[in-house]
């Protein structure tokens, strides 16, 4: 749900109450998100334990996961679902948030975030310098993986079960996207 406010920014941010609501702020508009769905929350702990267990075990940087303030302007506060910051860029991480672009970002997909994520933040985190984007789709059990060039995003790789997601980014991770959307409601 958008909020209209043009021209919003992080200082205004900061004077919200806390009414248990999650924000984000993209290009000046403030966003109000609803709670996640368990399944989406269930998809983000699957992904968040894969990712932390490979940038752990390798020690090659540190995964986060909302909500968190990653602010990649004073216009531009998203809170993604999942996030890798290599060792090398530890230095954007804040005791109250993260100031400037993850390397890696995932967003699951929501109902009522399904077009946002897809074009309106895949643009921003394009124009931000995210190096890898990955739209998770628990609805197709499907992962879509972006990786920036100089023309930005390329071509989504679209990967489904019995495939393997991997990153040069996480060398020793290999997920068979079966593992993504496991649930235990199912069984």
């Amino acid at each position: 749900m958008a909020v209209r406010r043009p021209g919003f920014t992080y200082e205004d941010y900061r004077r919200l109450p806390e009414d248990g609501y999650r924000y984000e702020i993209l290009d000046g508009e403030l966003v109000r998100e609803p709670a996640p769905r368990p399944l989406h929350q269930i998809v983000v702990k699957n992904l968040l334990l894969l990712l932390d267990g490979a940038a752990s075990r390798e020690s090659l940087g540190i995964v986060l996961c909302a909500p968190l303030d990653v602010i990649l302007s004073d216009e531009n506060l998203v809170q993604p679902d999942i996030v890798f910051i290599p060792r090398g860029r530890w230095a954007t991480i804040t005791d109250e948030n993260v100031r400037g672009a993850p390397t890696l970002v995932v967003e699951v997909l929501s109902p009522s975030s399904r077009n946002r994520d897809r074009v309106r933040k895949l643009r921003i985190y394009e124009r931000f310098g995210v190096q890898e984007y990955w739209i998770v789709d628990p609805e197709k059990r499907c992962v879509e993986r972006m990786v920036l060039t100089d023309q930005g995003y390329g071509a989504p790789s679209v990967l489904f079960a019995g495939d393997v997601l991997t990153t040069p980014l996480l060398p020793e991770l290999a997920i068979d996207i079966r593992q993504v959307f496991q649930n235990p409601l199912t069984y």
